[in-house]
């Protein structure tokens, strides 16, 4: 039996079974061991509630990170202006100079017109939709597609849900009423208020209030009741427009540099994936109770109101955005494919909603 224990370990099988049990182990606390530290850039202040500060911001979600890989990968969290400025996050990652950067998508369609559908799309899916096409209907898949070319990865990591439509000076009767009006929006809802007569501008968060109320600008949208009460908007302007056609879901985006990414072992991309899927939920979840909270305030207390767009100027709205996203999708064949993919699971979405969402909204809510 001796001899024959010595003969099998002898052999070349023997040895290379012995070799890979022996060495498995090895290789796996070798990995293991091995860390990582990483930078995050950010499109926004420090201390930016949701954004930067609270539960599923770009601080939570590092904090998680580094949890649940047990500080294996730990990322430092810099804000707008901090290490670059707000909008350079697409160029420090491309480059490597930053492993990681919070902010949404849309901020990047200068580089491709695609990076519209991963933030929002006006009159387009709702944060329920947006996650279904997202994670089950090829959506981040086409997300990396499109970064490919720049040796980038990215995935969703919070979302605002529908943000209001913003703060006007003057109520809204019809279309003519935007003509000439003067104001603060950004993005593709930015093009298609130009497209109605609206002289549009594009400032920073901290500048739209002083401009608000010194006149500089005449109406102006940023996020939502929270967002929109600490800024003060409300002592500027009074009449606080809903229907958040412009974005109904706005998801917030974590892009990563691809060769950086591709070193991370597999249990950390899992680390990042998940905790990035958490704050998604989480920071959603957070707005969802804060929005309420400063919604019943605005009201009730400081004299807001709070109005729909009529239909007409919603109606003129949705036919400049068709126009507007057929143009970028014609040019561009990448814009095309998203355009298409988005559109093909909104309009089975939509008839799954009408039966649920909508009747519970409109039916059973109260």
């Amino acid at each position: 039996m001796e001899s024959n224990r010595r003969k099998f370990l002898s052999t070349g099988i023997g040895a290379g079974v012995v070799g890979a049990t022996l060495g498995a182990p090895a290789i796996v606390q070798a990995q293991s061991a091995q860390t990582f530290n990483w930078k995050m850039t950010s499109a926004y202040p420090k201390g930016s509630p949701f954004y930067m500060d609270g539960p599923g911001s770009a601080t939570d979600l590092a904090k998680r990170i580094g949890e649940m890989s047990n500080g294996r990968l730990k990322i430092q969290v810099f804000g707008a202006g901090e290490l670059i400025p707000a909008f350079e996050g697409f160029d420090a990652v491309r480059s490597g100079t930053v492993e990681m950067n919070h902010a949404n998508s849309y901020f990047w369609t200068g580089k491709t017109a695609a990076a519209q559908y991963f933030t929002a799309v006006p009159f387009g899916l709702n944060f329920q939709g947006m996650n279904g096409w997202l994670y089950d209907g090829g959506g981040i898949d086409l997300w990396n597609e499109t970064y490919a070319p720049f040796g980038m990865v990215a995935m969703p990591c919070g979302n605002t849900g529908v943000q209001m439509t913003g703060w006007f000076k003057k109520k809204i009767n019809s279309v003519a009423d935007l003509k000439g009006l003067k104001m603060r929006i950004p993005g593709l809802a930015g093009k298609v208020y130009a497209n109605l007569g609206v002289d549009v501008k594009v400032l920073p968060g901290g500048e739209i209030f002083p401009a608000l109320e010194r006149g500089v600008i005449d109406a102006a949208e940023f996020v939502g009741p929270f967002q929109d009460r600490r800024l003060g908007l409300q002592k500027a302007a009074k009449f606080y427009y809903t229907t958040g056609w412009h974005e109904p879901a706005t998801t917030s985006e974590l892009l990563i540099n691809k060769a950086a990414w591709e070193k991370l072992p597999k249990d950390l991309q899992a680390v990042v994936q998940n905790a990035s899927a958490a704050c998604n939920v989480i920071g959603e979840a957070w707005c969802q109770r804060n929005n309420a909270e400063a919604m019943e305030d605005l009201v009730k207390k400081q004299g807001v109101t709070a109005l729909p767009l009529p239909d007409s100027v919603v109606a003129a709205m949705r036919t400049e955005t068709k126009k507007i996203l057929d143009a970028a999708a014609a040019a561009d064949p990448m814009t095309k494919k998203v355009h298409d993919s988005y559109f093909a699971f909104k309009r089975n979405y939509d008839i799954w909603a009408s039966y649920s969402e909508a009747t519970y909204h409109n039916k059973v809510r109260g």
